[in-house]
């Protein structure tokens, strides 16, 4: 039977043979390649949560009804979401990390991974027990625990291949990112930033579980593995050599052994170019007046060699980080933008201090750098010349200084966007994207660091924006070429779910509330259905064809920081790192519950 898929295998054949791209994983760019299947968490390795299936389409999705579904058991935060590999589809949970291999035939469960795993790794993750999805490749699964231990299963017996520990709780160090599968390797990150955590990413070999590279985002030049001389960034209008010693002269003293820029995100791959791209977290503590300096390389995008780990460029996009603006969101790969009439491949980035970031993946060089929600106040612009945020003193949480309550910040801490993934459609290349529309007051005090203890050193409280439509989320359609909202579309709470956008003409997202919308790709402001769930949806919408048939899937189960107060039984505003206040009404709206859910037409 011909199988409908993404690109024809011809041209797939044709790729392959090209320069580099025959290094890429070939049985995941084959998997990939072919739209049945949801085999990886993004839909494919460039990270554009786009299929090209279309028998569920903008003229019918009003008649989706549910097929079937399925409880993982756990009830906090359910994130990520399921991936289908011909008529097997995996699912996990949050803590204790369950795995699920479900037959789609009959949806019966084939095999079940549930680790133990010492529950005082509780405790040591910051916001939520959440899981953010396994991988696959080459008949093998690949589960990153909260304790750091990393994976691989028999993906037709759940029987245990390999395992590694990837960090130390004991230090504050977990993981809660879904691992990624580029070439040979399983490149993984670190969670902890909160606990005074160093990130790295790393990388293990996917058939023994041997470490092959380990970067770190702070510290010593050949501990980042970063060339002084050849890593490059955006310097003066040009990219240039980031210099010797360029993270250890931005920290005082030996502070970067404690600094932060952890990497729990998502990780994009470019076979032609061999680079992984993926963004650090924010620098250790959140009070900025103990760690003077930029902080480097915390807060930055980052381009490395698969093979080597090296560095060849590196974009900072908040300097000296007082906001807590992590910069892990997921880098999205696209070729053919028009930035300024010439089109241009490049990695794109909606990170959580309120800028989309458009940057030609070759080189490294700034393209485009603007407000995707138009409360962002904290910086009036980035000077395209230096790359940096020109901050507005009245929003400076250094200037206004230790145990002062900065008011008004735009967005919070939770940020424009957190890793809730972006859908990138390339047929009008438009990017479709969760935001939050957030604000908050932000007061830090000064705090001492104690191994596996929290080293936060701020308090946090969260509300919608004044004068605003009353939400605290939108959904916009971007252009990243211009940097300019096309279309927004607001909603009641942050939009927390990753999106997926179609060849059928729609675009699909969940709410806090726990409803699965679907829009017109090419007018969001289209409502063409809506689904109560039965919790909040902080997981991301798939989708994959089964026998003939279309089918989108999603986890719902509140959770995550924006859910962590209605998940944890938090009850102070300023709990859960002050989210518990502005989210504290979602409780009049959502139960817990760890469900997926997975729509059909009938």
């Amino acid at each position: 039977m011909a199988s409908k898929h993404t690109y024809g295998w011809g041209v797939l054949l044709g790729l392959a043979a090209l320069p580099g791209l025959a290094l890429a994983n070939q049985d995941v760019i084959k998997l990939t390649g072919n739209s049945k299947n949801w085999a990886m968490q993004a839909g494919n390795m460039q990270n554009h949560r786009y299929s090209a299936l279309k028998q569920i389409n903008k003229g019918n999705v009003k008649n989706l009804r549910v097929a079937w579904t399925f409880s993982t058991g756990v009830l906090r935060g359910h994130e990520g979401g399921p991936l289908v590999i011909g008529d097997m589809l995996y699912i996990h949970s949050p803590f204790p990390n369950k795995v699920f291999a479900i037959t789609l035939a009959d949806q019966k469960i084939q095999w079940k991974y549930e680790p133990r795993q010492d529950p005082t790794v509780i405790p040591v993750m910051c916001c939520d027990t959440v899981n953010r999805g396994v991988a696959y490749a080459e008949g093998k699964i690949f589960l990153q625990q909260a304790d750091t231990s990393l994976v691989a299963l028999d993906a037709k017996t759940g029987k245990e291949l390999w395992k590694v520990k990837n960090g130390d709780p004991k230090k504050g160090e977990t993981n809660t990112n879904a691992p990624h599968v580029f070439k040979n390797k399983v490149i993984t990150g670190i969670s902890g930033g909160e606990f005074g955590v160093r990130g790295y990413l790393a990388a293990y070999d996917i058939n023994t579980g041997k470490q092959v590279w380990k970067a770190y985002s702070t510290g010593p030049d050949a501990e980042m593995l970063m060339d002084p001389d050849k890593t490059m960034t955006w310097t003066d209008g040009k990219m240039a050599p980031v210099g010797r010693d360029s993270s250890l002269k931005s920290w005082r003293g030996d502070q970067w052994k404690i600094g932060g820029g952890t990497t729990w995100g998502w990780f994009s791959y470019d076979p032609k170019l061999n680079l992984v791209y993926y963004g650090s977290g924010n620098p250790s503590t959140w009070n900025p007046v103990q760690r003077p300096g930029d902080n480097k390389w915390s807060m930055t995008i980052f381009a490395r060699d698969v093979d080597t780990g090296q560095a060849k460029w590196v974009y900072q996009m908040t300097p000296h980080d007082e906001w807590d603006f992590d910069g892990v969101n997921e880098m999205i790969l696209a070729d053919g933008i028009n930035v300024k009439g010439k089109p241009r491949n490049v990695v794109v980035h909606f990170d959580r201090n309120g800028f989309g970031y458009t940057l030609d993946r070759v080189t490294g060089e700034l393209l485009v750098a603007e407000k995707f929600d138009p409360t962002v106040n904290w910086a009036t612009h980035v000077d395209m010349k230096t790359g940096r945020p020109q901050v507005v003193a009245k929003y400076s949480t250094q200037a206004q200084g230790a145990d002062v309550n900065t008011k008004g910040i735009c967005p919070a801490a939770l940020g424009t966007k957190d890793q809730q993934p972006a859908a990138y459609n390339p047929a009008n290349k438009m990017f479709y994207v969760p935001t939050n529309h957030v604000c908050m007051d932000y007061e830090p005090f000064k705090v001492e660091y104690t191994a596996g203890q929290p080293y936060v050193g701020a308090t946090l409280s969260m509300y919608p924006p004044p004068k605003s439509h009353g939400g605290m989320g939108n959904f916009i359609v971007w252009d990243a070429g211009s940097g300019k909202i096309v279309k927004s579309k607001p909603e009641k709470f942050s939009v927390w779910s990753g999106a997926l956008v179609t060849a059928g003409g729609v675009a699909c997202y969940g709410t806090l509330e726990g409803y699965v919308k679907c829009v017109d790709a090419n007018d969001i402001s289209k409502e063409l259905y809506k689904f109560k769930t039965p919790s909040g949806i902080i997981g991301n919408l798939n989708t994959w064809e089964f026998k003939g048939k279309q089918y989108i899937g999603v986890l719902s189960g509140i959770g995550g920081w924006a859910g962590i107060g209605l998940a944890a039984g938090l009850e102070k505003d300023t709990d859960g790192l002050g989210a518990v206040g502005g989210y504290r009404e979602l409780k009049n709206y959502t139960e817990l519950g760890g469900v997926l859910t997975v729509f059909s037409l009938p």
